[in-house]
């Protein structure tokens, strides 16, 4: 009599080896990417200015002209200053960051985002904001900065109460 014996992988089995050839596959694959943003300096001198113009000029270095092709995308009426829905969107080219800025603030810089080259340029968060104020988006495209200003009316408070 001859017994045949027959291997049946395990769906455990079956998943390692395919995690194992996936993993070896990701070693061709360039992170220059990811390892151009970490070296990235983090602006947090701009972050802890008041003024809206000195975080602009902390962060970039020079000032933004006005222009209809950064579409900002705020609230006319926020009803709570804690959760203040704020999106901005460009049809300019090489765009290479976004910021937000809320000028009654605290510290005026909300949030400043670096645009890796090939990614549409949109962005969208939720600010905190302490009253009635202008949100403010800068873009940078091909070296020159842009801006689209809002005011967003606040009815309850958000950063001061």
């Amino acid at each position: 009599m001859t017994t045949t014996t027959r291997l049946h992988p395990t769906r455990r089995l079956i998943l390692q080896g395919a995690a194992s050839v996936a993993l070896l596959g990701l070693g061709n694959l360039p992170f220059a990417g990811a390892h151009a943003a970490a070296n990235d300096k983090y602006p947090e001198e701009a972050f802890k200015l008041k003024s809206e113009a000195d975080a602009i000029k902390a962060l970039y270095g020079k000032t933004a002209e006005p222009s209809d092709k950064v579409k900002l995308d705020a609230p006319e009426i926020a009803e709570n200053g804690g959760v203040v829905p704020i999106s901005v969107t460009t049809t300019l080219d090489k765009v290479t960051s976004i910021s937000f800025l809320v000028a009654e603030n605290p510290f005026a810089l909300a949030a400043s985002y670096r645009i890796p080259d090939g990614t549409i340029p949109s962005v969208a968060n939720r600010l905190k904001m302490a009253k009635t104020t202008n949100v403010t988006a800068i873009v940078e495209a091909d070296g020159k900065l842009y801006s689209a200003t809002k005011e967003v009316k606040v009815t309850v408070g958000g950063c001061g109460g």
